[in-house]
């Protein structure tokens, strides 16, 4: 087996990270932009959540001509360069690091992030009109999907395919606790003022299962009503579907057995199982699941520095 330098590890572990971060940006914005587009009701729905959910919301700039925060979180979210969530940014990013591991990575996958890197730059300030955006979004979530079947069926299993796997799904479970904590503890919060408000009410737990490209699968999984509650369990515990947090944590489990010097890394995924487990969905109020939230955040932010600590600080 060949040796993977540890600044190659590193590369390839941010880089899988980023390519992941625009890709689940997209299915957030679009999953809002058809909430807002459908929901029954003359209500102004506020754009703030999607800047919330990247943890930039102190970012957001309102104008008068802009009451709902749409141009202006949308520019943040996807065009701005200086947001290190957008999508711009984390699509840059992503070449960046990609960019000096093409020797460790099939030809076809650096293709088909610079095919992404040139289509972002030419189109995403475009993108914040809503005559461009779906396109927009669809297009960065395609070019993602195919650039992760060119590594699942063409790459050798080894420590490089590893590291871009871990980056993967690390940033993926997070993204999922990021939309529960805000999103589906804003739906709890509404939901607490106003418990007649169903119909409603349902809408807006189906955007949150869209976002994760889930609602076709939680029905599925689930043969009764849209459910909050059943939501949350689903988005956090259902093993089988690949974007819940348990999930994800399942698969960096089966990665890891495949890497030296696992034992730390596995001590902290153990850890971040523990917090994990110590959720209570089924009464949980928006304030519980948003605190939950960010414990199970951290301890996810505490494993990727064991994986960063343990594979990046020597080859592999």
């Amino acid at each position: 087996m060949s040796i993977l330098l540890a600044r190659t590890a590193d590369r390839l572990y941010w880089g899988a990270r980023y390519v992941e971060r625009a890709e689940d940006t997209a299915r957030v914005i679009r999953a809002y932009n058809e909430l807002v587009v459908d929901f029954p009701s003359q209500e102004l729905l506020r754009w703030e959540p999607l800047a919330a959910i990247h943890g930039s919301s102190e970012r957001v700039r309102l104008t008068e001509d802009d009451p709902s925060g749409e141009r202006s979180v949308l520019a943040l979210i996807i065009s701005d360069r200086d947001n290190p969530s957008s999508i711009l940014a984390s699509v840059a990013s992503a070449r960046e690091n990609l960019r000096t591991t093409r020797e460790v990575m099939p030809r076809e996958a650096w293709l088909a992030v610079n095919q992404l890197s040139q289509y972002v730059e030419a189109t995403a300030s475009a993108a914040v009109e809503r005559q461009l955006r779906d396109r927009f979004l669809q297009r960065v979530i395609e070019i993602s999907r195919r650039l992760d079947g060119i590594l699942e069926s063409t790459m050798s299993r080894g420590p490089a395919y590893s590291m871009l796997r871990l980056g993967r799904l690390i940033e993926r479970a997070d993204m999922t606790t990021r939309v529960l904590g805000v999103a589906a503890a804003g739906i709890l919060a509404v939901e607490e003022r106003d418990r007649d408000d169903v119909v409603r009410s349902q809408i807006r737990w189906m955007s949150v299962l869209r976002s994760l490209s889930a609602l076709q699968m939680y029905q599925r999984a689930d043969r009764g009503p849209i459910d909050g509650g059943a939501i949350v369990r689903f988005l956090l515990y259902f093993q089988p579907f690949p974007r819940s947090v348990q999930g994800c944590l399942d698969e960096i489990r089966k990665v890891l057995t495949t890497l030296p010097r696992r034992a730390e890394v596995l001590d902290a995924l153990a850890a971040t199982e523990r917090i994990l487990s110590g959720a209570d969905p089924d009464n949980a109020d928006a304030q519980s699941l948003d605190r939950s939230m960010d414990h199970v955040q951290l301890a996810i932010g505490a494993l990727s520095q064991a994986i960063h600590e343990t594979y990046v600080g020597a080859a592999l």
